[in-house]
């Protein structure tokens, strides 16, 4: 694990954020509605992280940049859903950022740079393979070590719950 950097979020001059992860996941709704009425609540900044994985097709002439382009496109997409659903709640501020690379490792570089990142919001899926593999990664073996409060909303809650819990 990376070393933690003192958080600022609330000195002067300085505002906290909620880091919540955009990945097109159905789970994914219920972290950003959290965060979204969580940060509205709290006078926080909405940054929303989405991840693209590597490309494996370095090795082949332009394969690896159309797929590079493609996985770009269609995170942008997942944000411009996950922006219109927080605007129809609540006015935000919110800050988007979209990273290529491995998912938790792109997190943990944010939360190093970010010295505002106060909390990263994620969503527990309700399938039969578990809460998700970042969810496992970061909930489990890091969460001792991770430089910020790690949220965690399950996947089975509704509207109204989240909203009573937010």
């Amino acid at each position: 694990m990376m070393t933690s950097v003192k958080r600022k979020a609330f000195e002067a001059g300085h505002q906290p954020k909620l880091l919540v992860i955009i990945d097109g996941k159905p789970e994914s709704s219920r972290s950003i509605r959290y965060a979204a009425r969580r940060a509205s609540r709290t006078g926080s900044t909405l940054m929303m992280l989405a991840v693209t994985g590597e490309s494996d097709f370095n090795h082949w002439l332009g394969v690896g940049d159309v797929m590079r382009i493609e996985a770009t496109e269609l995170a942008e997409q997942h944000l411009a859903r996950a922006i219109a659903s927080v605007q129809a709640l609540t006015p935000l501020e919110i800050e988007t950022l979209v990273v290529e690379g491995v998912m938790s490792e792109q997190i943990l570089a944010l939360i190093h740079r970010d010295e505002d990142i106060s909390s990263l919001i994620l969503a527990a899926g309700t399938e039969a393979e578990g809460p998700g593999p970042l969810v496992s990664l970061l909930a489990g073996q890091a969460a001792g070590h991770f430089p910020v409060p790690i949220v965690i909303v399950p996947g089975h809650l509704d509207d109204q719950a989240i909203d009573a819990l937010s």
